[in-house]
């Protein structure tokens, strides 16, 4: 695949070096001219001083026939301004951007980016064990129907603990798929179905209403 990839700090340059020992053709555009200097020395000429949100730069790189457009710069203004412009201008087929703010991702997603990907919230679910005040763990996004498929465990201490799906006042636009007891064959739930202490819950919701679920789910 040809990837170009806007930001040649330590994410870029690490990306950026993964990709090519994986065989992919890679260009790293990058507007500090040491960093540039740095890249190139390291991984051959891969790497264009320029500014990465600028219709000029990217024609330069090709970016109408880059296959995936990758901004990891630590700004995220300019990763978003970068992707809008391979989207729209370029057609690039597939954008992802690195969002440093998570309160940034529901805008990244309004405004088309493919994929974003936020270092938080990766750090947040990863260690989701062990804090038990975690909310939801977002399992896959359906883009095209407003929706996404969510995790959420069941607390030890949950008002809900014993409670069958029927009394709980779940949001219209969520729907409870698969429940993994902690030592049971996985279910599909039914409105009889009562929760117990650890369960995993796997459910589709809409963003809007990933508050109300965990409220219903956990009874807080």
């Amino acid at each position: 695949m040809y990837i170009i990839v806007i930001g040649g700090g330590k994410v870029g340059y690490y990306l950026a070096r993964t990709l090519l020992d994986e065989g992919h053709e890679i260009v790293v555009v990058e507007k500090d001219p040491v960093r540039t200097e740095f890249i190139c020395s390291e991984l051959g000429s891969v790497c264009v001083r320029g500014d990465g949100c600028e219709v000029a730069t990217l024609t330069e790189v090709g970016t109408g026939r880059a296959e995936m457009f990758i901004a990891v710069t630590g700004d995220d203004e300019d990763n978003l301004v970068a992707c809008q412009v391979a989207k729209h201008k370029f057609n690039v087929p597939r954008t992802v951007a690195r969002i440093n703010n998570p309160k940034n991702e529901a805008i990244f997603k309004e405004l088309g980016i493919d994929v974003t990907v936020s270092s938080t919230n990766i750090i947040l679910e990863s260690i989701q064990e062990e804090v038990p005040t975690h909310p939801l763990t977002h399992l896959l996004d359906i883009r095209e129907r407003g929706l996404e498929v969510v995790e959420l465990k069941i607390p030890a201490d949950a008002k809900t603990v014993g409670k069958e799906i029927r009394e709980l006042s779940l949001p219209p636009e969520s729907r409870l798929f698969l429940i993994i007891p902690k030592q049971e064959k996985p279910r599909v739930p039914t409105a009889s179905t009562a929760l117990q202490a650890e369960d995993q819950i796997i459910a589709v919701t809409t963003p809007e209403s990933e508050e109300a679920l965990r409220k219903a789910l956990r009874g807080s």
